[in-house]
């Protein structure tokens, strides 16, 4: 994990948000799964918060693939849920974890 590409904010009205940029290359799914243990302040691979009992790895890099994958035509440009008590937002480019949205 590089530090440089996560961005914290701590803005006491809206909650702490973490903003995860993805490396080219690194699937949706292991993002999601780094920003998530940087917002609850743990390891990635030690985290007591795991993806795979909230959403389908596969299915989330199936739908935000790259450019040069066969499955583009089908690309979602974000993909939301909500994860033990936080939103997380997925986009091709990065990942937000923060408090839930209630709209």
């Amino acid at each position: 994990m590089t530090e440089g590409r996560i961005r914290e904010s701590n803005g006491r009205q809206y909650g702490r948000c973490v903003r995860y940029e993805r490396s080219e290359g690194e699937p949706p799914s292991v993002a999601a799964a780094t920003a998530l243990a940087q917002f609850h302040d743990e390891n990635v691979i030690e985290t007591s918060t795991r993806l795979y009992d909230y959403v389908d790895p596969e299915a989330l890099d199936a739908l935000l693939a790259t450019a040069g994958d066969a499955r583009r035509d089908r690309t979602a440009s974000l993909v939301q849920f909500d994860v033990d008590g936080t939103t997380v937002r997925v986009r091709p480019d990065r990942v937000e974890v923060a408090p839930p949205v209630y709209e």
